[in-house]
């Protein structure tokens, strides 16, 4: 699974995109680039694209300046990795619980099918497609093509990662057939209902309703974020995390917050934290989430581990958990 984690490395989270109007992609001769041209013959060489080919779709290809101020300058915290507030805002509220309802009940064959089938909890796997495209509503609206171009080949902090998922967009287009100037998903090259970038979706792209695998596919979707959660060791029946109360200030600072680093619970009990409903582990993460005028905390199981291994990041875990809930 060691290919999951670069994709955590761009922090994808769909319902924190602002779309692309205040500065639309604009036309950029590609080709004059010698690092193109490089690209070129390496992908001619190696993977047998055609010359031609090549040189016709960078014709097409646009500079996206939006995506590129993104990865550029300064890292600005929540430009990429929405906070909680943003979370609180677009995911976790009542409506988006609603939604969830409908889903569950829309599509409780499926989603009942891959919890018995990897043994995992199926509200967990609604949780997972709330978070990341609105139960597959909201998947991008950016050019995919365009916007790897340009973090492929303009300078910015992540240029070798993105260069290398430019060559996957490629080869991961021409075995699906489709027209890869035309897809759409995330300023980062993220694709469908579970926002895979291109090396992603190439290698775990899943067919669980046997009509060919796709990433814009639900029913995919569902039984690709099932088959993840088996794969890294998720015990059915286990919540993820439960709430928890401190004294002292509206700010905690007393022990460190983490989603990768477990706590003893009688540490944590010590520090005068205590779980809101029975915590029957002896270990756990201690999870804050940071709100506008006061911090929530959160006592995580391993199986919250297992929700931020998808994507690296606590407000990310504790929204599908509190989705997950809301399902009860």
């Amino acid at each position: 699974m060691k290919l999951f984690k670069l994709f955590l490395l761009t922090a994808l989270i769909p319902f924190i995109l602002t779309a692309n109007e205040d500065r639309p992609p604009i036309s950029y001769n590609y080709l004059s680039k010698t690092n193109v041209q490089h690209f070129i013959a390496m992908m001619h060489k190696r993977y047998g694209f055609d010359r031609n080919y090549l040189k016709r779709v960078f014709k097409q290809a646009k500079l996206d300046r939006d995506t590129l101020a993104r990865y550029t300058g300064k890292f600005k915290k929540n430009t990429t990795v929405g906070s909680w507030e943003r979370f609180k805002l677009h995911v976790v509220n009542e409506t988006t619980f609603k939604e969830a309802r409908v889903f569950k009940k829309q599509h409780y064959k499926t989603l009942n099918k891959a919890a018995r089938m990897y043994k995992v909890d199926e509200d967990y796997i609604v949780g997972f497609l709330g978070v990341e495209s609105h139960f597959g509503t909201y998947t991008g609206d950016y050019n995919i093509f365009d916007a790897l171009a340009t973090l492929a080949f303009h300078p910015n902090r992540m240029q070798k990662f993105f260069k290398n998922e430019l060559k996957h967009l490629f080869l991961f287009a021409r075995e699906k057939g489709y027209i890869l100037t035309k897809l759409e998903g995330s300023f980062a090259g993220a694709m469908g209902c579970v926002q895979q970038v291109p090396s992603i979706a190439e290698k775990f792209n899943f067919d669980f309703d046997g009509d060919g695998a796709s990433v814009w596919d639900i029913e995919d979707c569902i039984g690709s974020i099932a088959k993840f959660m088996h794969q890294n060791g998720w015990q059915k029946g286990l919540a993820a995390a439960t709430p928890a109360s401190y004294k002292g200030s509206k700010r905690f600072k007393k022990l460190r917050t983490s989603h990768k680093h477990m706590l003893s619970l009688h540490a944590i009990k010590k520090a005068g934290i205590k779980p809101l409903y029975p915590f029957r582990q002896q270990h756990a993460y201690l999870v804050k989430t940071h709100n506008a005028t006061h911090d929530d905390l959160w006592l995580g199981t391993k199986n919250f581990r297992v929700l931020t291994r998808y994507n690296n990041s606590a407000n990310y875990g504790v929204a599908i958990y509190l989705i997950a809930q809301a399902l009860k």
